[in-house]
């Protein structure tokens, strides 16, 4: 993939003439460790009775009593790797890989550092402290420039690192904790202080080749969250932060205090399902069919999907239904497109679902599982697509007392990950998130969802009849009678009757609401109108806030886009994926339709009724709860008074 405009190309002779600095470090060095304490203390053999088993010195001397009395360690990588194997004394292929994956990122490390001090004015700042002429004016820079270049430097060796032994990595997990030896006193002693922890944590951690993998890439990804935590409030961090650079013999990019993902993706082996196998569901699946195709309008070179800029990109949704009524058939049909799409075009499609087994008792793995799920798919060099499924058993509510503290830590992940402060929307990918009952998700965490799928499958008598004879398959003579099979699964058709519907509202309480705003101002033919009925609603429910605003007018700029990407654009790329971003952004242009009333209303109506329903559910759900438990009072006060009677 060739470079884009804002990123600069990373030399491979500037990262090679860092080898034998990084080759230095991983052969060893001494380190006294400042802040963490070492998980896997050598016993020092006594040199006479009682001197081993002292307590550690403590100074008494003002000033010193919290200065660290820990001895240098020398640390010595590659031997400590190299005896990761247990017995065998030769070098296996792993231990080499990973040898030379980590010297590979400390060189990269070396090589950013260096670009970094000569564009912040670091270099010059050096060179006049080596000659001793540094001002007493430049010393507070001086420090903080060195500061940042330790956090670059640090995070960049942390990121390479995940990058390049991301390959090596099998279904074994290490759990290495917090990263605690994080120092930014120079770049020199930033590397140090890691790789003196990751020694430890091997130490500690390491029996066999698939756990020094794994060791080694948990211990990366703690100390880039650790990096890039405490860089949020770090000055001088501009020369870093606004540049990217492009390692081409790795397709690397470094791009600030964000991850870098191999543009790999999953292997599927769901059974895909078409979208004539999808029967009902007319709206949840003209939608999906939509979004597979805005999906691949992704500029790769850009970052950016045309319709992300124009609007109507669906990032989130949430779709909900009975059970049995077609959810998972959704996911199958949609992921199948998008898959299909990307063999076409060559591009990397994940997949990825979170389910109920990434749910952890132990504290913080559950967010740290949601957080690597929503990474895998927000990934820019890939085309992704996450499910949640069963969403009101995952993420729980806040204040529910039923939900486990993991359930709380997940909510809380995709709170901030679909509409939080960091949120940037590329276009690239996309959340589903699906439930039977969704009015027990968090009403915070249902409202992320951009858009609705009502997922509640065969409706007609023609639906029915379609679905029988397609599940019946064809191992039978039963004649079809007078019926025209899948003509009601003409998508355009069933689609336009199934918006119409949404007119008037379907749910009770929002058509009192509807009628009594229409009998005072009319038809809903102006903004104010609307604003007018918007208000009524929020009257009624406090929950339909200036969030569910957005996403009535997200929806509304999608139906703006009402419109398929012809499937030739996806069967041959050099009509529209091939394109470049400018082509693509005014090929779509051209196919937009104008806004109407009509759209604004229905949108509002498609909208609210799902709120109302989630809430009269939620409500029915609450009372019943409430009666039932008194029932059981009163039954057993009855009890109660008919055994003490006797």
């Amino acid at each position: 993939m060739s470079l884009t405009s804002d990123q600069m190309e990373l030399r491979e002779e500037d990262i090679r003439k860092h080898y034998d600095a990084a080759v230095g470090m991983l052969d060893g060095f001494d380190h006294t460790p400042r802040i963490a304490k070492g998980k896997d203390p050598v016993a020092v053999p006594e040199r006479s009775s009682g001197i081993g088993t002292r307590r550690r010195f403590r100074s008494t001397t003002p000033g010193l009593v919290t200065r660290s009395t820990a001895r240098p360690e020398g640390v010595h990588l590659v031997e400590r790797i190299e005896g990761a194997g247990g017995e065998d004394p030769l070098v296996s292929p792993v231990q080499a890989n990973v040898l030379h994956g980590m010297r590979r990122a400390l060189a990269i490390a070396l090589a950013v550092g260096e670009n970094f001090a000569e564009a912040s004015g670091l270099a010059d700042l050096k060179r006049e402290n080596l000659a001793g002429a540094l001002g007493a004016d430049k010393k507070i820079a001086f420090s903080e420039l060195l500061a940042a270049e330790a956090l670059a430097v640090s995070y960049v060796f942390a990121n390479a690192t995940s990058f390049l032994l991301a390959p090596l990595l099998g279904e074994t997990q290490v759990e290495v904790g917090e990263v605690e030896e994080v120092l930014t006193d120079n770049a020199q002693l930033a590397l140090h202080g890691a790789l003196w922890e990751l020694d430890q944590d091997i130490a500690a951690l390491v029996s066999d080749e698939d756990r020094l993998v794994a060791c080694v890439c948990a211990f990366a990804e703690q100390l880039m969250e650790k990096v890039a935590l405490r860089a949020q409030n770090a000055p001088q961090l501009g020369a870093f932060v606004g540049a990217s650079w492009k390692v081409e013999a790795d397709d690397l990019t470094i791009n600030g205090f964000s991850p870098a993902r191999a543009a790999k993706g999953s292997t599927l082996t769901m059974t895909f399902k078409k979208p004539n196998e999808v029967v009902g569901n007319h709206i949840a699946k003209y939608q999906a069919m939509k979004l597979a195709k805005m999906l691949m309008a992704y500029d790769f070179d850009r970052r950016l999907n045309p319709f992300a800029e124009l609007g109507g990109f669906i990032f989130t949704f949430m779709g909900d239904g009975a059970p049995g009524t077609g959810k998972t058939t959704l996911i199958q049909m949609m992921a199948g497109l998008i898959n299909d799409y990307c063999q076409v075009a060559g591009y990397a499609f994940r997949y990825q679902n979170f389910g109920i087994d990434n749910i952890d008792s132990y504290q913080g793995k559950s967010g740290q599982n949601a957080k690597a799920f929503v990474q895998n798919v927000l990934d820019p060099q890939v085309i992704g697509f996450g499910t949640i499924d069963d969403i009101d058993q995952i993420a729980g509510k806040r204040g529910d007392r039923q939900s486990s503290a993991g359930q709380q830590e997940v909510t809380a992940v995709f709170m901030e990950a679909f509409a939080g402060a960091n949120t940037v929307v590329r276009g690239n990918c996309t959340f589903g998130m699906f439930s039977n009952y969704p009015e027990n998700v968090d009403d915070a965490l249902r409202q992320r969802a951009g858009a609705r799928f009502l997922v509640d499958g065969p409706q007609t008598r023609e639906d029915y009849i379609d679905i029988l004879a397609l599940l019946m398959g064809k191992n039978h003579d039963i004649a079809l009678g007078e019926h025209e099979l899948f003509e009601a699964q003409a998508i355009q058709k069933a689609v336009a009757a199934s918006f119409e519907s949404h007119n008037r509202p379907h749910e009770e309480g929002l058509l009192n609401v509807f009628d009594k705003v229409h009998s005072q101002v009319g038809e809903l033919d102006t903004i104010a109108k609307m604003g007018t009925y918007l208000k009524a609603i929020q009257e009624a429910d406090p929950r339909f806030t200036g969030r569910a605003i957005k996403n009535i007018t997200d929806a509304v700029k999608v139906r703006a886009m009402d419109f398929e990407l012809p499937d030739a654009w996806m069967e041959n790329p050099e009509l529209f994926l091939a394109k470049d971003y400018d082509t693509k952004k005014a090929m779509i242009n051209e196919l937009r339709v104008p806004i109407t009333t009509d759209m604004v209303v229905q949108e509002i109506n498609r909208y609210a009724d799902s709120e109302f329903r989630y809430a009269d559910k939620s409500d029915e759900v609450a009372i019943s709860s409430m009666v039932r438990d008194m029932q059981r009072s009163e039954a057993a006060k009855r009890r109660y008074l008919e055994g003490k009677a006797k």
